[in-house]
């Protein structure tokens, strides 16, 4: 294997997997949950919303579900 390697001659490609590793949505978060991930951001070094996205994908993982149970008490 050579040391050095010319890559100037190379042409550039986008990655056509990108595309399929995430996809930008839209999505309205209380301000109470942004600040939350924000100041987590500041303390790991990780930026906001990979954090929210890590979060999100560890609840998929271990099958979490929301507690929708104050929502039948106030249906009466």
């Amino acid at each position: 294997m050579k040391k050095e390697y010319d890559l100037s001659k190379m042409k550039m490609r986008k990655n056509p997997y990108a595309s399929k590793l995430k996809r930008q949505v839209t999505i309205r978060m209380g301000d109470d949950v942004i600040s939350y991930f924000k100041e987590l951001a500041e303390e790991t070094g990780i930026p906001y919303q990979s954090l929210i996205n890590l979060y999100l994908k560890d609840c998929v993982a271990q099958g979490r579900k929301p507690d929708l149970s104050w929502h039948k008490d106030n249906a009466a």
